[in-house]
């Protein structure tokens, strides 16, 4: 059954193999960007299923419009693909609040008003998937990314709760934690802190030379990681976590492991705090 996709941040990363991979296949889709201009290439490939449409996150009038338009074309929606998002880099004492904000107002705020959104278009259809991006950095903060890493876990737990709060209508909710992937993340998809803090040098200091010697060098193929999103969609059980590659797989073990380490360290403290 033919299904139709909404996908958000479609001009780079993901977005647009996601859209390519669900076209392919026969699917409708709404691929969005800030400017759809860019992806004409996209539209072109697949005239007869695929539209491109203005979509900014941080901007409701325009994510209802793209909304609209996906019910006014297509008759309606099945999936939501929140793929839209921004990276930084910075130790969390050099960021100044005009560097950080916006990562929450794209990452955060503008997923959450899409995804609040979409949400009677996917009822409206007896049940649908949500799919939102977060990252590796969503299961474990690390040096130089905790901004980044912040708005990843608001993801993680937005996802879970929403998950268990649209179940009952049919919709299922996935939340994708790539590691690295080749795309322009590194590149113009990410900002870092104006600030350089000597005395960060070895630990967010490493992370800013992280993104200069790797950007285009990521062992992740896209269309591979688009192929088992889309994948997961179509799913009977769609999983709730998904990480994506080896990167992220070890990340997500090792924080799992460091869990288990604290809570058996201090359980007998920890489990003794009830009134008498």
């Amino acid at each position: 059954m033919r299904k139709t996709w909404l996908i958000t941040g479609c001009s780079s990363g993901l977005g647009g193999h996601i859209a390519a991979t669900a076209a392919a296949r026969g699917d409708r889709i709404v691929a969005t960007a800030r400017d759809p201009a860019v992806l004409q290439p996209l539209a072109r490939q697949f005239p007869e299923n695929l539209r491109a449409v203005q979509l900014d996150v941080t901007d409701p009038l325009s994510v209802a419009a793209a909304l609209a338009f996906a019910e006014r074309e297509f008759g309606g929606l099945d999936v939501l693909v929140n793929n839209a998002g921004i990276g930084f880099i910075g130790a969390v004492e050099e960021a100044e609040p005009s560097e950080y904000r916006p990562v929450f107002e794209v990452n955060v705020f503008g997923l959450i008003e899409t995804t609040r959104l979409a949400l009677p278009l996917l009822r409206r259809r007896g049940g649908g998937r949500i799919v939102n991006l977060s990252s590796g950095a969503g299961l474990s903060g690390g040096p130089g990314s905790g901004y980044y890493s912040a708005s990843k876990f608001a993801v993680e737990g937005f996802s879970e709760s929403l998950a268990r709060e649209v179940a009952p209508f049919g919709i299922r909710v996935t939340i994708v934690e790539p590691g690295p992937f080749r795309t322009d993340f590194l590149g113009r998809s990410i900002a870092m802190a104006n600030q350089v803090i000597p005395a960060y040098a070895d630990t967010a200091g490493r992370r800013r030379a992280y993104r200069d010697s790797n950007d285009g060098k990521q062992a992740g193929d896209p269309r591979k990681a688009a192929a088992v999103i889309v994948q997961a969609v179509m799913a009977t059980e769609p999983p709730l976590h998904l990480p994506l590659g080896p990167v992220a797989y070890d990340i997500a073990e090792r924080k799992s492991q460091a869990l288990r380490a604290d809570m058996a360290a201090w359980r007998d403290l920890a489990l003794h705090t009830d009134f008498d």
